[in-house]
């Protein structure tokens, strides 16, 4: 390939990761633009664009902010606020990848400014294996990021560049200390950009939804423990924060947002083998109706061997030894049990 022809769009957040991304891949030789997409209206977003801008500067690259305020507020913000109000747990960096990141500034950097490719500093590897491309686990199997990425499907993925796919993360800081970057020390960016810091994701639900008094209800016997103040502040599994003296550990096992009840038990209640997933989407086409696979329901947990059934948008997975805390709202993903390929996902039900 002709690199010296090509045009590559680096989605830059100011971090040291797309920072670098952009630096090896001016270095391959590509024609290097620098794009960021201003999600809120807030100091914050303003401070990630400004941060942007100086990284771009750095590397001598053009640099252009896109406004997505609106597509942003409708797509993430509202389906976050939506699914706590009825009984789910969001997950926003996956709808943001798939609607922001990989859908308008994407669509932006091709129509608008000439991009051939698309970049991010997202730790994943692509292969193009027969004119199909596949989504491998990075070399830092501590930053894999396969998990938020699972609705990316061909036409995306023939576009994409990741350069950090075969780097460590202390290797990526210390290309950014080496090439003098900006944020070479910057810390991690923070899960939900939307709410910044001194709030937190309990008050700004809060603040959205006020106090609704329920019960904290028994799962085994119906017996009542106590009362809440929202059951949008709570998720599967979760123990702490509860607030209830009982004889033994209670945990939150289900969530039923239309009856204000917060379902607890033990944690042996929690665990279960069978589940299923909506709006499915798979990476590349021609996959069996039926496999095994590694799931993940969650993305800091280790992948567990389950049986996955296709049934047209949905799947139903069954783990082969039961896991903890499946959460109405989170992403079942599911990868080959060989090689750690992406195969796809869907919405837990």
């Amino acid at each position: 390939m002709d690199r010296k022809n090509k045009k590559a769009a680096v989605a830059l957040s100011g971090g040291v990761d797309s920072a670098v991304a952009a630096l090896l891949l001016k270095n391959q030789g590509y024609e290097v633009i620098g794009i960021t997409g201003k999600m809120v209206n807030s100091p914050g977003a303003d401070k990630v664009c400004e941060n942007a801008k100086i990284v771009a500067d750095k590397l001598g690259i053009q640099h252009y902010i896109y406004d997505v305020t609106e597509n942003f507020e409708e797509k993430i913000i509202k389906y976050f606020e939506n699914s706590y109000a009825t009984g789910k747990t969001p997950n926003p960096c996956i709808m943001c990848n798939q609607f922001i990141k990989f859908g308008e500034l994407l669509d932006y950097a091709v129509n608008e400014l000439g991009a051939d490719f698309y970049s991010t500093g997202h730790y994943a590897k692509i292969i193009n294996e027969n004119g199909i491309h596949k989504l491998y686990p990075a070399k830092d199997s501590h930053k894999d990021q396969l998990y938020f990425l699972y609705r990316l499907n061909q036409n995306k993925l023939s576009r994409m560049l990741f350069p950090l796919a075969d780097y460590e993360k202390n290797q990526v800081r210390q290309m950014a200390v080496d090439a003098d970057l900006p944020p070479k020390s910057s810390k991690e960016s923070q899960d939900i950009c939307f709410i910044e810091k001194p709030n937190t994701t309990k008050k700004y639900l809060n603040d959205k939804f006020g106090i609704k008094k329920g019960d904290f209800i028994d799962i085994k016997d119906g017996h009542k423990w106590g009362e809440h103040t929202g059951t949008y502040q709570y998720t599967i599994g979760q123990r702490k924060g509860i607030g209830i003296a009982a004889p033994y550990p209670l945990y939150v096992i289900d969530i039923d947002a239309e009856k204000n009840i917060v379902y607890l038990g033990r944690e042996e209640d929690n665990y279960k083998t069978k589940l299923s997933v909506t709006d499915l989407n798979l990476t590349y086409p021609d996959c069996p109706q039926e496999f095994d696979a590694m799931v993940k329901i969650r993305y800091n947990m280790q992948a567990q061997k389950a049986h996955i059934k296709l049934n047209g948008t949905n799947a139903d997975i069954e783990f082969y030894a039961p896991v903890n805390s499946i959460t109405k709202g989170q992403a079942g993903v599911f990868y080959d049990i060989n090689d750690g390929h992406l195969i796809g996902g869907g919405w837990v039900n």
